[in-house]
């Protein structure tokens, strides 16, 4: 199936080709004619599968026949974290380039007057973090009563972070009848009570019937202990060539130590969490997207809110505290058909998270340690490097603690020479 047999407009098509969509995901194949055809839709997907172009592309074609009016948005998208909000507003973007649809960003971080005069001049979709929306509505600047279309993504990480009673308090001030996108990552008994209270005979498009990691992936458990995390993390981090990367860190307080340590070893880093101000945080992204830094150490606030191209390795610094948070984290690469590698950094503490993990994953992890890596870097590379010297070539063996950190150079500093 290709995107012309959908039924969307030459523009919407045209969009589609220049962003380099190629053939339609198996969520959007699934999720867009339903959508067209007005009926309301619970989907799970897993991160990376291409489910914000499932309902933004459907989106753009019902909003293109009709026009907005000052304050009255004619449809909504609701996201948990402002990074989030942004990835769908930048989506919405590409795909509505050939058209004239209006459309404003409520989230944290950005002047209410600037997101006020946008909604006075009128726009097609609000798309919001559930906590601006809500201040917006208290101080009167928006009306939601004539709503069409309700979309609600992540609804799982919204029930993490605590939204679900403001989710239910915009739900009291929408019209009743609309269609209603319900997308989750994950479909708890929770996850699929909460939807039935929203949703009107929902058509159900689930791609993963549990949660799931990306074949895509190559995921490492690698043992570790407190005194020798630090070190073991840059361990980690010689192993391969990284092209850029993201290190996920429980705490946020670890997020600065982890930083410091990495920048005193020559590492370039920046670091994205939930006590930073907005600005800090698009410019630490905008840094990490244009290639300035290869490393973003962050929480899990960043966890389903980043899109990078190109993302070659995740590193665990911790074992999330939530399983599903580790399907997340890693889902961050391996996306598009490209291969990624995770690694997760492990003690004997973690044992029970990681058999939490193994039941929502539904197959086992692999663990090994840094003895073992080491081993069979050494064996596929005889751990041995020529060094020419004039005409008379000798073989020098690379002492095994510092093989992690010449390899990639195939070269050996003078002062390691046997003499």
């Amino acid at each position: 199936m290709k995107f012309k047999h959908l039924g969307l407009c030459k523009e919407i098509l045209s969009a589609i080709s220049n962003i380099g969509y190629k053939v339609p995901t198996e969520i959007q194949k699934k999720a867009i004619p339903d959508i067209l055809i007005g009926r309301d839709i619970l989907g799970c997907a897993q991160t990376g599968t291409g489910k914000t172009g499932s309902f933004i592309i459907p989106l753009i074609e019902i909003l293109n026949s009709g026009k907005s009016k000052s304050r009255m948005p004619r449809s909504l998208v609701l996201a948990p974290t402002r990074e989030l909000a942004m990835q769908v507003s930048k989506e919405f973007d590409k795909v509505n380039q050939y058209l004239n649809l209006q459309m404003a960003l409520l989230i944290g971080g950005i002047s209410f007057l600037e997101q006020e005069n946008k909604l006075s001049r009128g726009v097609d979709v609000l798309i919001a973090t559930p906590g601006r929306l809500l201040d917006h509505i208290e101080r009167g600047k928006v009306l939601i009563k004539d709503v069409k279309l309700l979309i609600i993504d992540e609804a799982d990480r919204m029930l993490d972070m605590g939204f679900i009673p403001d989710i239910i308090k915009i739900n009291k001030m929408l019209p009743k009848i609309r269609q209603t996108l319900f997308f989750s990552a994950t479909l708890s008994n929770e996850i699929i009570n909460i939807g039935k209270d929203l949703l009107i005979n929902p058509k159900e498009i689930i791609i993963n019937p549990h949660s799931s990691t990306s074949e895509n992936i190559d995921s490492t458990f690698i043992k570790t202990n407190s005194k020798n995390k630090m070190n073991d993390l840059i361990k980690l981090l010689c192993i391969d060539k990284i092209k850029s990367a993201v290190i996920f860190c429980n705490k946020k307080a670890d997020i600065d130590k982890v930083s410091k340590f990495l920048k005193k070893n020559n590492f370039n880093t920046t670091s994205l969490h939930g006590n930073m101000d907005q600005n800090s945080r698009i410019k630490s992204l905008e840094r990490f997207k244009d290639k300035s830094v290869e490393l973003l150490i962050a929480s899990d606030v960043a966890a389903r809110g980043i899109d990078i191209d190109g993302l070659s390795h995740v590193f665990n610094y911790d074992v999330p505290n939530n399983p599903e948070d580790y399907v997340h984290r890693i889902g961050r690469t391996g996306r598009a058909g490209k291969k990624g590698k995770a690694y997760t950094l492990f003690d004997d503490n973690d044992n029970k998270t990681i058999l939490l993990i193994e039941k929502l994953i539904m197959k086992k992890v692999n663990k090994t340690t840094f003895d073992k890596i080491i081993s069979s870097q050494e064996t596929s590379h005889n751990n041995t490097y020529k060094v020419k010297e004039k005409n008379n070539p000798k073989y020098v063996l690379l002492p095994k603690e510092n093989y992690l950190n010449f390899k990639e150079s195939g070269k050996i500093p003078d002062f390691l020479k046997i003499k």
